[in-house]
């Protein structure tokens, strides 16, 4: 179960997002505006928050830019728009939105963003267990249930790491050396099964044929496992 926040100025998305969530067995809070959120925000934590951008009293874009200037903006932030143009949704993600919802919001979009969202935080939250020497051997250690981070891809533990990544890596080795690790943990889950992990990551096949060639992969380490 997660603690979601939903800000939208609308009561029947509000009401509509809040049944569809906690059937899904999540905590829900809700809020109006902006003024609203920012309190919600302030009085708890949350996993996750979906935040309309048009609101009447400050717009969703520019409270999202308030949290994340002010060093509050921890948790993966869902926007939500029926009239959104593309510059406003690449403007939202600069400043750190996780993901776009385009209204009218169908259930199978919404629950996959959130699922995509929650998962997200299940990564930034989760332990490192560092390998450990003992007299019997290293210990292992690793990411349950977010995926599996190898000492590897971590690197020793310094100044330069932050929520179990080492921030002293060029980017694009950093985000490779996750994603593959990401997929990994997929196909392990999924016992190889190619149609169950794109479903679960939303990729399309072909797209996730080429991502796992392009990372090195091996696709028969899940059926192995």
């Amino acid at each position: 179960m997660a603690n979601i926040l939903v800000v939208d100025d609308e009561l029947g998305i509000r009401d509509l997002l809040s049944e569809i969530l906690n059937d899904e067995g999540h905590s829900v809070d809700l809020a109006e505006n902006a003024t609203q959120a920012r309190a919600a925000r302030a009085a708890g934590v949350y996993d996750l928050v979906l935040l309309d951008i048009w609101m009447p009293d400050t717009d969703g874009v520019s409270l999202l830019k308030e949290w994340a200037t002010a060093g509050v903006l921890t948790m993966p932030v869902i926007m939500m728009s029926g009239h959104a143009t593309i510059d406003t949704a690449v403007e939202a993600t600069r400043i750190g939105a996780f993901s776009f919802l385009e209204k009218p919001i169908t259930l199978q979009k919404l629950l996959k963003a959130v699922e995509q969202g929650l998962a997200r935080t299940a990564v930034q939250q989760a332990p490192v267990v560092a390998h450990q020497p003992t007299a019997a051997g290293p210990v292992d250690g690793g990411f349950v249930p977010a995926p599996i981070i190898t000492t590897a891809m971590v690197g020793e533990v310094g100044p330069h790491a932050h929520q179990g990544f080492d921030l002293d890596r060029p980017l694009r080795e950093a985000r490779d050396g996750f994603e593959k690790a990401y997929f990994e943990f997929h196909l392990a889950r999924e016992g190889g099964s190619m149609t169950r992990v794109a479903e679960k990551t939303g990729l399309e096949r072909t797209h996730l044929y080429r991502k796992l060639r392009q990372l090195g992969v091996d696709l028969g380490r899940g059926k192995r496992n």
